[in-house]
């Protein structure tokens, strides 16, 4: 069979031309793992594959063939319309389509209104059985717990294709590398909050690491893990078998857990680390940080500040992710904790994003269950800086005066020299000055939906869930975003399904 395999990593099929260098050399970097193992897996099984990625380069229909018998598409939820679109263009072709990613394991009955195939959890078995069988109209799982995948030399293809231009590396050029699935937390807004933490096989892991040494040296290594090493021993013995190690830069997740003691002196020698931990809230989830689950939000903070101080000199660069918007958070205290969290560690770069209620998690769970999802929001604006539910402790806009006042803090000319001095890296600096950029342009979207939270009584009243009608602004963002594919979309497909899948929830 001819198999297309398309992996969104851009929403919009508008192609911007402020936009166009970012995504060409940046956002192609995004490139998942999953849907790579699925090419080789098909390629393996005698089939012709065509790989590629869409990141706003060009017009998604043409970049893979017109005469296939099958096409995977994985998604995250914010790009979904447009995978939506696409599948219609796809179905009209008598092409079976199939959906996986993100999205499909979050929201798969409304996938299935536009997908012949709803793929959750995967592996090749199941790929296998999808080929053979092409079943139609159903959500599959293989139920298994993921421990193969194909290594980096097998991915090579879509790896160039992917992170490559034109079959060449380049300075941001990134190879894609998993060590684990799952998580050991249990956060309530987490896709992984019920998935095992899985350690995948070390063998490959060290032929991975040596033939990325022997190819690729100098190389950005993305790993891809949820939270890596949680197994850190385990890990960073198989890693310091590889000689000449140091010459690559490793961007990773991780909680501050587990970069304590003696580790810090491992993860400096084994090579340079950008290190991405999430501190989430100043209120909860703070055994991601060793702080138990049960601190006052004034000692997290100072918890957390001295854990970075020791931090700072073992890694090239960190980045704290928070959210703002949740249950837990009320009055001024979350956002003047961050902004003295900002002020006081000026080497780290803070990373915001408001709270997300996606499917098959408790957080969605509740806010269902509770009547606070605006649930005529398409999915197109599941991410900052919409705001998609109703909010515990703030209106709507006492919550976008706060989340502007701590952005632009944390954008300010002030802060962006300290951080400058704080960061002699040439690459750590340049993308202190890129955030800083694009967190002062995230700002000026908050003032315009501030500013229509205050002049418009229709779009203040959705947001307050006074009425379910979704305003006019967000259909013409949703019709600028997918530009030429916004006919294929009516008002009433645009407006999710939302069900309920509950499972044992979890407290932060």
């Amino acid at each position: 069979m001819r198999i297309g395999i398309l992996e969104l990593l851009s929403a919009g099929a508008t192609r911007r031309w402020d936009h166009a260098a970012y995504n060409y050399l940046v956002t192609r970097q995004y490139a998942s793992i999953m849907p790579q193992a699925i090419s080789v897996w098909c390629r393996n099984l005698g089939h012709e594959v065509f790989y590629t990625t869409y990141f706003g380069n060009e017009d998604p229909t043409h970049l893979l063939p017109n005469d296939l018998d099958i096409v995977f598409i994985s998604t995250y939820t914010q790009a979904s319309a447009l995978a939506y679109a696409l599948a219609k263009l796809y179905r009209q072709e008598k092409i079976l389509t199939v959906i996986g990613g993100p999205h499909a394991k979050q929201f798969p009955d409304d996938c299935r209104r536009f997908f012949d195939i709803v793929v959750g959890d995967c592996d090749k078995t199941l790929i296998t059985e999808i080929l053979r069988d092409k079943p139609r109209g159903e959500f599959i799982t293989s139920g298994r717990t993921f421990t193969d995948i194909p290594g980096v030399q097998e991915r090579m293809p879509e790896i160039r294709s992917s992170t490559f231009i034109r079959n060449k590396s380049f300075p941001f050029t990134s190879i894609p590398l998993l060590t684990s699935t799952g998580c050991p937390n249990s956060c309530d807004f987490c896709i992984d909050w019920d998935n095992p933490y899985v350690l995948l096989s070390l063998e490959q892991l060290e032929a991975d690491m040596r033939y990325i040494f022997q190819h690729f040296s100098r190389l950005m290594i993305g790993i891809h893990d949820p939270n890596f090493a949680i197994k850190f021993e385990q890990v960073f013995n198989v890693l310091e078998k590889i000689p000449n190690r140091k010459r690559n830069l490793y961007t990773i997740e991780t909680s501050l857990s587990v970069l304590r003691g003696s580790r810090l002196e491992r993860l400096k020698n084994m090579g340079d680390f950008y290190i991405v931990p999430g501190i989430e809230s100043w209120t909860a989830y703070s055994n991601k940080v060793g702080a138990g689950t049960k601190i006052a939000p004034r000692q997290k903070l100072d918890n957390v500040i001295e854990q970075f101080n020791i931090i700072r000199h073992y890694v090239t660069g960190i980045q704290a992710n928070f959210m703002f918007g949740l249950d837990v958070d009320i009055g001024d205290e979350p956002t003047e904790l961050t902004k003295e969290f900002a002020a006081r560690v000026p080497f780290v770069m803070p990373n915001f994003n408001i709270p997300v209620p996606f499917g098959n998690t408790p957080l969605y769970e509740k806010y269902l269950s509770e009547n606070r999802i605006l649930t005529t929001m398409p999915f197109s604006f599941y991410y900052m800086p919409y705001l998609v539910y109703t909010l515990k402790n703030y209106s709507p806009v006492v919550f976008y005066e706060k989340l502007i006042d701590m952005l632009s803090y944390i954008s300010s000319g002030s802060l962006l020299l300290k951080r400058l001095r704080n960061t002699p890296e040439p690459l750590q600096s340049g993308y202190n000055v890129f955030k800083t950029l694009g967190n002062r342009q995230m700002v000026g979207r908050l003032r315009n939906i501030l500013n229509l939270l205050n002049t418009n009584k229709q779009f203040r009243a959705f947001h307050e869930h006074e009425t379910d009608v979704l305003p006019e602004f967000y259909h013409r963002q949703y019709e600028r975003l997918l530009g030429p594919y916004a006919t294929l979309m009516s008002r009433k497909e645009r407006i999710p399904i939302l069900v309920s899948h509950k499972k044992n929830e979890v407290e932060p």
